[in-house]
């Protein structure tokens, strides 16, 4: 990868991989957030999720540059002082529901395409994303980038074909149905869990070396993160007056198109997406275990990085057992979504601002993390 992609594209991609799963790689996501705003109110939604994203991203990019603060315990030292726990609390409590949903999708997805046990699918998520865990930082970024890439290119083929196959549905759609109540409110809401995913992204800020590096990073990711969200709605919007009681609105609209080669592959692209998901947030865990070890000037051992991945992962697939996928979403993301407004979004923008106009406060903070 060189220096322009590594500093100015590669965060972008690392946060669409974290946000994807959780955000609306089986489209029911989508469905619960954006859909009673109707076609137009939900797209306005996405836009304020998007600005909110670009705007807590670039303080985040540059306050992590400049304290070089990788990992998110340090991170939010710096941010919160002696109340950086509550963020930890909030985002293991994040990563169960988030690997919940993932384990059900990637159960009904492989049952789909296999027609094998659900828990089979739930169990090769966690293997996968486990084995890649073992690898590098590089490793990582090198299978998040080329899985995004792959991720592009199919969810640009699925939303021209939508267009191709049931365009005149999708316009009238949005032709006829009126603009919705809340959608500033469901873009805010949308935009205050999926953003705590921020702390997956903090590895690859090491890259970034000049203030300007961090800012575009930071802009570009909320529109490089919301693009694919962007697509899959318009095309769901062919379907306005169904789509709201379905399942996987993602397997809903491929069988529409009638292509089982298209299926299998955007299926496997929805797969590669719960691995990158998984990766990406658990790889945040490990870095914050590796960084008390090296405050205690050791290494962390690397079987342990695959191994607490999969034991949060198991516990995560189990503890939501019989839950269901809509519930899932329904219930567990709205307890968190305001947590992190209140502990990410604000902070950031009201304290991390401060922070960056007075460098001084910046030394200070990392000065007295040691006594935190």
């Amino acid at each position: 990868m060189n220096d322009f992609f590594r500093r100015y594209l590669l965060p972008g991609f690392v946060f669409e991989s974290a946000v994807i799963a959780g955000g609306y790689a089986t489209g029911r996501e989508l469905v619960e957030f954006f859909l009673p705003a109707g076609p137009w109110g939900g797209l306005l939604g996405m836009v304020v999720g998007m600005l909110v994203w670009s705007a807590v991203l670039m303080v985040s990019f540059e306050l992590a540059r400049v304290a070089r603060a990788y990992d998110y315990r340090s991170f939010f030292k710096l941010l919160l002082g002696r109340g950086w726990f509550l963020f930890e609390i909030a985002y293991l409590l994040l990563i169960i529901i988030i690997m919940a949903v993932m384990g059900a999708a990637a159960g009904e997805i492989t049952h789909s395409l296999f027609g094998s046990p659900k828990l089979i699918g739930s169990l090769s998520m966690i293997a996968a994303t486990g084995l890649l865990l073992f690898y590098s930082s590089a490793t990582i970024e090198k299978f998040l980038t080329l899985s995004v890439g792959y991720l592009y290119l199919v969810y640009v083929v699925f939303v021209i074909w939508s267009c191709i196959a049931f365009g005149d549905r999708i316009e009238a759609s949005f032709a006829a149905a009126p603009l919705g109540d809340n959608w500033f409110k469901a873009g805010l809401t949308y935009a205050g869990y999926n953003v705590a995913t921020i702390p997956a992204v903090l590895f690859c800020i090491r890259h970034l070396s000049r203030r300007r590096e961090a800012i575009v990073a930071g802009a570009l990711a909320g529109p490089l993160g919301m693009l694919p969200g962007v697509l899959f709605y318009i095309a769901m919007m062919g379907f306005y007056d169904e789509i709201g009681a379905v399942v996987l609105p993602s397997a809903f609209l491929l069988a529409k198109l009638q292509a089982p080669w298209f299926e299998w592959a955007f299926q496997i692209a929805v797969l590669l997406t719960l691995v990158d998901t998984g990766v990406a947030m658990l790889h945040a865990i490990n870095e914050r275990v590796a960084k008390v070890y090296e405050e205690r000037y050791r290494l962390m051992p690397q079987m342990l990085r695959p191994a607490l991945s999969v034991a949060l992962m198991v516990v995560s697939v189990y503890a939501a057992a019989g839950v269901g996928l809509v519930d899932l979403i329904a219930q567990g993301y709205g307890l968190l979504t305001y947590a992190f407004i209140v502990i990410l979004i604000v902070p950031v923008l009201t304290i991390g601002i401060w922070k960056l106009r007075q460098p001084t406060r910046i030394q200070s903070s990392i000065t007295l993390q040691s006594e935190i």
